[in-house]
């Protein structure tokens, strides 16, 4: 029988009370953002905020708790954005939707700053729950990031796959770690670079003391809605424990793929909508995770991790803690399958 676990995929919305404290400590132009020096009056207030949803996410019953990533100003850049040889220059659309980010141009030799193990370790003196760790994935990382020092393709991606792993060699004790990497579907890699995509992916799961999961989300644009196959074929090469599949957006192609193709002996299953306020009902959540475990034909999963398919930083508040609260008793809801 499959073990159904409860978790997301981070970057929360900062509360409503934080983000004005917030906006008056650092303001709110380019100067303001976070960088990895900030004072002890906004260092305090985000550990404040960080205690709050750590504690809802607690209440709610998960069984992976989240950092929260609050201090992520530029969404799934800011582990590099915070590093040195590293400059942050204009403001680019973060894939098609109405959020921006910094851009991030790698100007050297990139080495790790320990920023979201320091905020990992903070969690853990929080929590008795075990902890997800969450990290961009290295493709992804590639695609909306700057090189003006590596050279070509290969070799950037290569050098963020190092980065990341040395970045998660310096976390505390973590059961899982998310790898969030829409851009698979975003901007599906081509041949050759599908295959060095998952390379970077395995570098650093090897680096991870946890189990693993590739989390892809939103809709690929090559017009199917599903992962592309061949650059499935080659993710299933990769060592991570899990692929994370968004249900959400599209749950035929998705069912269809790993059907056809076989998975890893994990999923996470992106069954909670992270953009749209519709709060959904727990029976509704225990229902979808049903469906998927029904419709993946011929797979036997060990573990499903239930959770939410976005980062959920575009929800208001009121509306996220009320889906994190749904989500947390999807195993109090009948699942059958």
């Amino acid at each position: 029988m499959t073990q159904v676990r409860s978790t997301t995929p981070g970057l929360f919305p900062v509360p409503d009370w934080a983000k004005d404290e917030l906006a008056n400590l650092k303001g709110r132009q380019k100067g303001g953002l976070v960088s990895g020096d900030e004072s002890a009056e906004i260092s305090d207030a985000y550990d404040r905020a960080r205690e709050e949803v750590v504690g809802l996410q607690t209440d709610a019953g998960l069984d992976l708790v989240v950092e929260g990533q609050l201090r992520w100003d530029d969404m799934l850049t800011h582990p590099l954005a915070v590093a040195d040889a590293v400059e942050t220059r204009g403001i680019v659309r973060y894939f098609d939707n109405n959020n921006f980010y910094r851009e991030p141009v790698v100007t050297g030799d990139l080495s790790a700053t320990g920023d979201v193990a320091t905020d990992l370790e903070a969690t853990a003196e929080l929590t008795d729950e075990s902890l997800n760790a969450v990290l961009p994935g290295p493709y992804t990382l590639s695609q909306l990031a700057t090189d003006e020092h590596y050279g070509d393709e290969a070799a950037f991606l290569s050098a963020l796959a190092d980065f990341l792993a040395a970045e998660a060699e310096r976390f505390p004790e973590v059961e899982t770690l998310f790898l969030l990497e829409p851009s698979l579907l975003e901007s599906a890699p081509d041949d050759g670079a599908d295959e060095r995509a998952s390379e970077a992916i395995d570098t650093v799961a090897g680096a991870a003391e946890a189990d693993v999961v590739a989390h892809t989300y939103w809709e690929s644009h090559r017009g199917d809605g599903g992962i592309d196959e061949k650059v499935y074929a080659h993710l299933m090469d990769a060592d991570v424990d899990a692929v994370g599949f968004d249900f959400v957006a599209n749950h035929e192609d998705n069912a269809y793929v790993i059907s056809e193709y076989g998975a890893k002996d994990d999923i996470a299953l992106g069954i909670v909508d992270g953009q749209n306020t519709l709060v959904e009902e727990p029976s509704e959540i225990a229902e979808r995770v049903e469906w998927t475990l029904d419709n993946a034909h011929g797979v036997d999963f060990e573990t499903a991790y239930a959770t939410i398919n976005t980062p959920t930083f575009y929800l208001p508040s009121g509306r996220f803690e009320q889906k994190l609260a749904a989500l947390g008793a999807v195993e109090r809801a009948e699942v059958t399958a």
